[in-house]
Order: C-alpha cells, then sequence, then structure tokens
C-alpha cells in the first residue's frame, strides 16, 4: 500500500502536476457560474508555477537535503563494502533499448565504479529492482547496473545483486539480507545527496549500521541558491525532486519507519573522529 500511494498520490501531489492541474481547473471554471474563483485559482496557478520553474525556490528546498551529510571522509581507511542504491538506471526502457538507458542519478553508477576500483577488496551490492508502477517483471535494474560496471572493468565476481527491491525501504531491508554484514565490517551507501538523509534513516532502522558516500548533488553546495533558472522546465524539475524527498520523509517519519524526520550524522562517528 505505501508504494501504491508513493506511485499515485505522491506523483499527483508533485507541485508540476498539482499546479498544472489547478491551473485546467480554473480554466473550465471560467465558463462557469464559479468564473471569478476559476479566473483567481487560474491566474494563482500560472504564478506559483513561473515561481517553481524559474526561481531559486527548488534549490531552496533541496538544499538542506544535501547539506545534511558531508562528503566521505577516506581517511578512516578502505570500506568492506560499497552499497549502490536503485535509481540511476530506468529498467524498463533497458529493456526496450536492449542496454542500460541512464536517469538524471547516473552519478551513482561512476562514483561507485571509481570507488570499486580505489578498493579493489570491497565488494559492491547492487540494490534495486524495478521501482516503476507498471513495470516489466523481467526487467530489473541491478542486472543492468551489473553490466555498466563490468563494461568499466569491474570484475563480475565482486558484485552482489539485490533485485527485489522497488523503494528505499527495500533497498535498506534487502541489501542488508544480502550483505549480511559481519561485526566491525564498513559499508558504503551510494545514493543522491539529496536522498541520503532517507536512505540513511532506514538503514538505520534495519539495523545496518552504513557510512554516506552522497554524490550527484543538485545545488551545487549552496553556489546556486540566489540562481534563478533560464529554463522553467529546469527549476520545475528540481522542485518537484525536493518536494518528493520531503514528502518521502514525513511520510515515512510518521509511519515510524525513520526515527526523525531528518536524519543526519551518527553523533558518534563525529565524536570519535574529533
Amino acid at each position: 500500500m505505501f508504494f501504491l500511494l508513493s506511485k499515485t498520490l505522491g506523483v499527483i501531489l508533485l507541485p508540476a502536476n498539482l499546479l498544472i492541474g489547478a491551473a485546467v481547473l480554473g480554466a473550465i471554471l471560467l465558463g462557469t457560474r464559479f468564473s471569478g474563483f476559476g479566473r483567481r485559482l487560474l491566474i494563482a496557478s500560472i504564478a506559483a508555477l513561473a515561481i517553481a520553474g524559474f526561481s531559486p525556490l527548488g534549490n531552496w528546498l533541496i538544499y538542506p537535503l544535501e547539506a545534511r551529510f558531508p562528503p566521505w571522509d577516506a581517511s578512516r581507511g578502505a570500506p568492506d563494502g560499497i552499497i549502490v542504491l536503485g535509481g540511476a538506471i530506468d529498467p524498463d526502457r533497458s529493456a526496450t533499448a536492449g542496454r542500460a538507458v541512464f536517469t538524471q542519478a547516473a552519478d551513482r553508477i561512476f562514483a561507485a565504479a571509481a570507488l570499486a576500483r580505489r578498493y579493489p577488496n570491497a565488494r559492491i551490492l547492487l540494490s534495486g529492482g524495478n521501482a516503476n508502477l507498471l513495470s516489466q517483471d523481467s526487467a530489473k535494474e541491478a542486472d543492468y547496473a551489473a553490466s555498466v560496471l563490468e563494461s568499466l572493468g569491474i570484475a563480475r565476481g565482486r558484485l552482489l545483486l539485490e533485485q527485489r527491491s522497488r523503494n528505499t525501504r527495500d533497498n535498506a531491508e534487502f541489501s542488508k539480507a544480502v550483505a549480511n554484514p559481519n561485526s566491525g565490517e564498513r559499508w558504503l551507501v551510494v545514493t543522491s545527496a539529496y536522498h541520503m538523509p532517507r536512505s540513511i534513516g532506514l538503514f538505520r532502522k534495519e539495523g545496518f549500521a552504513v557510512e554516506p558516500y552522497p554524490v550527484d548533488w543538485r545545488a551545487g553546495g549552496g553556489t546556486n541558491l540566489l540562481t534563478f533558472f533560464p529554463v522553467s522546465l529546469e527549476g520545475l524539475q528540481r522542485t518537484d525532486t525536493a518536494v518528493r524527498e520531503w514528502m518521502g520523509l514525513a511520510a515515512y517519519w510518521a509511519t515510524g519507519q525513520i526515527d526523525s524526520l531528518l536524519p543526519g550524522p551518527d553523533p558518534k562517528v563525529a565524536t570519535a573522529k574529533r
């Protein structure tokens, strides 16, 4: 049910969809006795779309998520394992094309390849089934991710595949089962910086102690907080991405699947570093 709601109600509530729907409703109401309300709704919707599309709103919303975890500190030594969360490859489009088709989060895969080469003894766990609501059962993201890493020179024998997950909660639960980490092992989680708070919160809830390795920054480290978008589509995508993530955090927190609205660095690790 949680997955279904996230793919239906969650999509409807995204700013671009919600505001376009409101604008259409306003236009329809112009021909009725509610024309005054329709006019106000239409004007407000268009104005809100312009703000979401051209203003730095998307960057303001996504920056607190991306700034929550710093870049990974390599000085602590080599990790035992590296978990790469799905989202970098669209499995259904990949099945149609016969090759991996990347999304905007492709940095997850290429960062994982760089880590795999840097730490040749680390195991690589690729976590990703098919997150599409209507999907091809045989199309699994982990399979395509494995093919990409192999093409980049990573030996197939180092790769562990988790092919059942459809959302981040599944990533945490099923990755722990596949990794079966031993006490004292250090595992990294590679995912987009804006997605890291939710991911870490869910892994903690599963009792799987992992270290965040954020990639794929969208707000540019805060340098774009006052920058307007020249193309509205880019701004709307940034706003939608941020709102989707905040909604996911709120939903997981409200249902007790994470312990705080915005999970942050482990205070024990931060104290140990000092």
